[in-house]
């Protein structure tokens, strides 16, 4: 029953984190269409524009931000390999609750900085400082939606790492590669 309801938020956590950070992946070409039409109008036209720095800045501050939790996912974040390789996978388990344990401390305080930013954006209309002027409100809301993905990232990952502690399996099994689909 316990384990039902494991395998159930963590897959859930899982397809939704990866749902955002597959989808979030369409900015990586938007921002480069922004960045190539800056170039193309400031050194081809001599007619630079207002807007594409603070886009491309926003773009790029979102794609870091709301992929951080499937990079997380996908253990693509920064480790000491040099300590890490050298441990049994029990061990590599209890250092990944640990450094989890500490990420979500920080996560935890993004969100709470963020959330009095947000209100504060929202009451002053605070705007970039920037001959364009956008407003800055969407920022502090996509940290504090990152910084709460990133925290249900890690609380899934901890769950399995507990889970594979307690009982040396799996809460939810890797899916078998075929030897067809490794090499394509």
């Amino acid at each position: 029953m316990v384990k039902k309801i494991f395998v159930f938020y963590c897959s859930g956590i899982d397809r939704l984190v990866s749902f955002i950070g597959k989808s979030i992946s369409i900015l990586m070409p938007c921002l480069a269409l922004v960045i190539a039409y800056e170039v193309c109008s400031r050194y081809v036209f001599n007619q630079p524009t207002i807007w594409a720095y603070d886009t491309s800045l926003f773009f790029s501050s979102y794609l870091a931000a709301l992929g951080g939790a499937y990079a997380y996912q996908k253990n693509a974040h920064i480790n000491v390999d040099i300590l890490y390789l050298a441990v049994s996978s029990k061990t590599k388990r209890v250092f990944n609750i640990l450094t989890g344990i500490l990420a979500a401390f920080f996560m935890f305080i993004l969100i709470i900085v963020a959330y009095e930013k947000f209100g504060e954006a929202v009451k002053f209309d605070y705007r970039k400082m920037s001959n364009w002027a956008p407003p800055t409100h969407h920022f502090w809301m996509m940290l504090i939606v990152s910084g709460a993905l990133i925290m249900l990232q890690i609380s899934c990952n901890m769950i399995k790492d507990i889970y594979y502690l307690f009982t040396a399996q799996d809460l939810i099994p890797e899916p078998e590669i075929d030897a067809d689909q490794e090499e394509a």
